[in-house]
């Protein structure tokens, strides 16, 4: 409705006379200028009028400037504070604001209006001509002043520069004291009644190409998550299936030789699962293999001597690790009849943990293993290097660790030349007899293994310092669309 009012008033003063300034216009009429402008632009674009722009630099008053209009300039106000008698310095600055008296003690001395006659300040000159009030006033006014004084009040900060721009407006070709809104459809109705002989259609434009389309934009994690997939696949790598987010804790704890009373299968650490709260089925004689490496040992074990509960194995959960899905490759691997194997996976995991800059409840976890005959720690710190020297990463070290389904283990550091410190990029070790014997695997295979987040790697590559800016919903779009094609280089 307000732009309405702005376009029957312009249309309707445009009818007798031009309006040479829109801005001024506008005030006297009582609209604001931004939306004066804005009809001005539709109207002109019909042809309604004719809109020449008048662009403007003004000098206006900032907040000190104007004070100083009212009050006085600072060093006429320490001037006037000064009695006939003289006055010491510590009242005359308690007769006046602190800024004043700053820049007005100094200006006046400066001007030699006053003069230090210890241990008392006194007037050198009867009166003074307040000059940068006046200056002030007639900007104010609108008047001009020369450069030289607009010079000085700029770098007092008492003036700032803005630019303004108006239309000077007169008729247009299309001029019509109410804007008539063209037809934009020539419809069935319109042709029968013959309203369209006296209707206006808006013109064609066969020129315009119409709203451009924009296409899709690849993730950061999906360009890193790209070129680790192509480098284990130039090792010969195979890649194996991670299509089940949901699995039981028997394939992803209890066939990892990972004990019942382990904390990571507490409910603090791992989204269990309500609905279907249990798994339907299990390989029995694997299980009851299981079950008995657990509770008695065996392999060259003594196991972990306690009563292992089928009940705890069946319930299901969002998989903690990708290694679940490594536990059911070989199982069926040992079925099938072994053959010597590389696997790899990149995908979904899901812990239970406290969200902050470099924790998230589900990241990806980047998997990759060795199932082969007679392979020892120095195979796989061999395949390591090889590994992460694809990667960019040139120095490693590596670490003793522990972990359940692992030994040896080692965690993996690589030096990084930005932090100018070594820092963890992942964790190793060689899969215990306990975990593969009972899955069928002959005695003499060995399987080494390693993984890595898929975050921490693409966070380092891209400078971001914070996860929830790289994965979620707080994500910043302009982000994925600007992020340059990704190189790994990480020393």
């Amino acid at each position: 409705m307000a732009a309405t009012a702005v376009e029957e008033a312009l249309l309707g003063h445009l009818q007798k006379l031009t309006i040479s300034n829109s801005e001024e216009w506008a005030s006297s009429a009582g609209f604001d200028h931004n939306l004066v402008k804005d009809v001005v632009k539709s109207l002109h674009g019909f042809g309604y009028v004719e809109a020449e722009t008048v662009k403007k630099v003004r000098w206006v008053l900032t907040a000190e400037g104007k004070m100083y209009t009212m009050r006085g300039s600072p060093e006429v106000q320490v001037f006037e504070a000064v009695p006939a008698e003289g006055i010491s310095a510590a009242d005359l600055k308690g007769k006046l604001d602190a800024l004043v008296y700053d820049v007005g003690f100094k200006t006046a001395m400066k001007n030699k209006w006053i003069q230090l006659a210890k241990p008392l300040i006194i007037k050198k000159v009867e009166s003074v001509k307040d000059e940068v009030r006046n200056l002030l006033t007639a900007i104010q006014e609108g008047k001009e002043i020369p450069d030289a004084s607009i010079n000085d009040l700029k770098k007092r900060q008492l003036i700032e520069r803005r630019n303004e721009t108006w239309f000077s407006l007169s008729k247009g070709p299309n001029y019509a004291p109410k804007r008539v809104k063209p037809e934009t459809d020539l419809t069935r109705d319109l042709l029968q009644s013959g309203e369209w002989l006296k209707r206006d259609f808006k013109p064609y434009n066969f020129n315009a190409l119409g709203q451009p389309t924009e296409g899709g934009h690849l993730h950061p994690l999906l360009k890193v998550r790209t070129q680790f997939r192509n480098i284990f696949l130039e090792m010969g790598f195979e890649e194996m299936p991670t299509n089940n987010f949901v699995e039981s804790s028997f394939w992803n704890f209890d066939a990892l030789f990972q004990p019942q009373q382990h904390p990571a299968r507490d409910s603090h650490d791992t989204f269990f699962l309500k609905a279907p709260a249990r798994t339907i089925e299990l390989p029995e004689d694997y299980l009851e293999r299981v079950k008995k490496t657990h509770e008695e040992g065996g392999y060259g074990s003594i196991g972990y001597g306690y009563d292992w509960k089928r009940d705890e194995a069946e319930k299901n959960l969002l998989r903690t690790h990708t290694t679940a899905v490594s536990s059911r490759m070989l199982y069926k691997l040992a079925q099938d009849g072994f053959t010597p194997k590389r696997y790899f996976s990149i995908d979904r995991v899901f812990r239970n943990e406290a969200v902050d800059r470099t924790h998230l409840a589900e990241f990806h976890q980047v998997e990759g293993l060795v199932c082969d005959r007679g392979l020892s720690l120095g195979d796989l710190i061999g395949v390591l290097n090889d590994f992460f020297a694809r990667l960019g990463v040139k120095k490693l070290r590596f670490k003793p660790a522990y972990n359940p389904y692992t030994e040896p283990s080692m965690e993996i550091f690589s030096y990084h030349e930005g932090l100018k410190k070594w820092v963890e990029v992942g964790n190793s070790g060689m899969f215990r007899p306990e975990m593969l014997q009972p899955m069928g695997l002959p005695e003499d295979v060995s399987v080494i293994a390693w993984g890595l987040s898929l975050e921490r790697p693409t966070m380092i590559m891209y400078g971001i310092d914070n996860i929830r800016d790289l994965f979620g919903h707080k994500v910043d779009l302009r982000l994925i669309k600007s992020n340059p094609i990704c190189r790994l280089g990480i020393k």
